[in-house]
């Protein structure tokens, strides 16, 4: 007899509980992607600064009407729990103490890529839209370019453009707050 091996998928909650155990510590650069243990890019200095601007722009800016999540994890679902690097999502009064922020209550996700930019590519950007994620900025340092992506659906989103720094973006949820593309990409 032949046995055929077969992947075994983690779940939220399995992933959790490593860590919990201490399989899985804060110092390891991972997050659970379709049930499998992604270890993430190693973060250089421009993408470093990159998150560091566009932290205090997105306080300044929504702060009063979102919460900012920096590289902190999200519950898309049952086997998926990315670690974007700045998410806008809605405020509540435990700050998620009680459970993590899900789709509904994102409204918007950001990922800054330098190595990582054909991963977030084709893998984080097609897991955003799947879970309905309504609106994804992928911030590429490498060539100071912004990817907005809306319009989520099963195969990906439907609607993409770039934005440069001469260019002006405001997330759908918060149409009358403007940034301009220099302040996002420096």
């Amino acid at each position: 007899m032949t046995l055929t091996p077969t992947r075994r998928r983690f779940t939220v909650h399995d992933y959790e509980q490593m860590g919990l155990a201490g399989v899985l510590t804060e110092d390891d650069r991972v997050e659970l992607i379709d049930g499998e243990i992604m270890q993430m890019s190693p973060i250089g200095s421009r993408h470093v600064a990159a998150v560091a601007r566009l932290t205090r722009r997105f306080v300044q800016r929504f702060g009063d009407v979102a919460l900012v999540f920096v590289q902190n994890p999200i519950r898309l679902g049952e086997h998926d729990e990315p670690e974007p690097d700045l998410a806008l999502v809605k405020d509540r009064p435990d700050c998620y103490a009680d459970a993590l922020p899900t789709p509904p209550d994102i409204f918007l996700v950001v990922e800054v890529a330098d190595t990582s930019l054909e991963y977030d590519r084709r893998t984080k950007l097609p897991l955003y839209a799947r879970h309905g994620i309504i609106e994804v900025w992928l911030v590429d340092v490498t060539s100071d370019t912004l990817l907005v992506s809306r319009d989520p659906g099963p195969s990906g989103y439907r609607t993409s453009w770039m934005v440069g720094r001469g260019d002006q973006i405001a997330p759908l949820a918060f149409p009358e707050r403007a940034l301009d593309g220099v302040d996002l990409l420096g």
